[in-house]
């Protein structure tokens, strides 16, 4: 039987050295961001990077994000020297942005999925920024959890999925975000945001003007989370507009997650507020959360209140709409 990753305390810095001695070994650990656990490696090393494939399952021509700890030293690894992306870099690094632009040779094609353009962003956690330094090289991460599944917000989501497959796990606490970082394209004419997440279409819109916004792939994903089906449960979701649009057949368990708490509570098997005040913000960081505790407990489906989409709603309502997509064939999504 593997046995199972530790989980140290990220804030201890020699639990930093040791786990960036792994990725510089070739291992594999996973270390908290401001958004979501990442699962790292090497960003330069192709074989560590083949391991985060197949210990996630997850599918070769979807590209992986780099991580930086400079916004210097970000440019050795993609064109980052336009007017666009110097203000970017100036207004939301470090941050829950990831910038889409030609990379440069040093980033290994198995890293963007032989595109010609890697996604590159700054976190802002101190024990990610710490791990990168300690390890000298930029750290390739995807979300810490098996491919399709609930993205993890805290170490022991972590622990609970991916524990026997990697090397360690640094625990830093519950995720501030909580969702995925925004990806915006800087290689197309206009900047077009190719995922929703924790920087608004606004934000971004008052620094280069006009955005777009392409959030489906059309063929090869030119980003993460671009998946029709993607951050998906278990549980079969769907999304209503009010409480009363649907309600549990006799015999079926049926929870609801809504922003604010409904006017009347009960015939649910559950219920999972995100934020008893409306706070988008605060619905963001308790998205995933929330998502699996209802996934855990057995319901025979999962009904999803509609957010405003303004600001982080957006982001909200793009993951609640990958989980709510039909499944592909075959096992489900969450499965070990």
């Amino acid at each position: 039987m593997s046995k199972t990753a530790d989980v140290v305390d990220a804030r201890k810095p020699w639990n930093i050295e040791a786990a960036a001695a792994i990725l510089r070994a070739g291992g594999l650990v996973a270390f908290p961001t401001e958004t979501v656990y990442g699962l790292g490696a090497d960003a330069l090393n192709p074989p560590a990077v083949a391991r985060i494939f197949e210990v996630k399952k997850r599918p070769r021509f979807d590209p992986i994000i780099v991580h930086v700890a400079d916004a210097e030293e970000a440019g050795r690894y993609g064109s980052l020297d336009s007017e666009a992306a110097k203000e970017l870099i100036r207004r939301f690094w470090p941050g829950p942005l990831t910038l889409v632009v030609p990379r440069s040779e040093l980033v290994p094609p198995i890293v963007t999925a032989g595109l010609d353009a890697v996604g590159i962003r700054m976190p802002a956690h101190p024990a990610a920024l710490a791990l990168i330094r300690a390890l000298g090289r930029p750290i390739a991460a995807p979300s810490a959890n098996p491919f399709g599944y609930v993205s993890p917000t805290e170490a022991r989501h972590v622990s609970e999925q991916l524990g026997t497959r990697v090397d360690l796990i640094l625990d830093g606490g519950r995720c501030r975000v909580g969702i995925e970082s925004t990806v915006l394209s800087l290689a197309d004419p206009v900047p077009r945001i190719l995922r929703a997440g924790g920087v608004t279409a606004e934000e971004i819109a008052q620094v280069v003007g006009r955005v777009e916004y392409a959030p489906h792939a059309a063929g090869t994903p030119r980003a993460p989370g671009q998946l029709q089906r993607h951050y998906a449960t278990n549980t079969p979701l769907e999304i209503i507009t009010k409480p009363d649009d649907a309600r549990a057949t006799a015999g079926e368990r049926v929870g609801l997650l809504a922003l604010k708490a409904p006017g009347e509570q009960s015939g649910w098997a559950a219920v999972e507020i995100l934020s008893e005040t409306g706070d988008l913000r605060e619905a963001a960081a308790n998205l995933f959360g929330a998502l699996r505790r209802l996934d855990r407990i057995g319901l025979d489906r999962i009904l999803a209140l509609a957010l405003p989409e303004e600001g982080l709603g957006m982001a909200i309502m793009d993951r609640l709409r990958r989980c709510a997509a039909r499944p592909p064939a075959g096992p489900p999504m969450g499965a070990a």
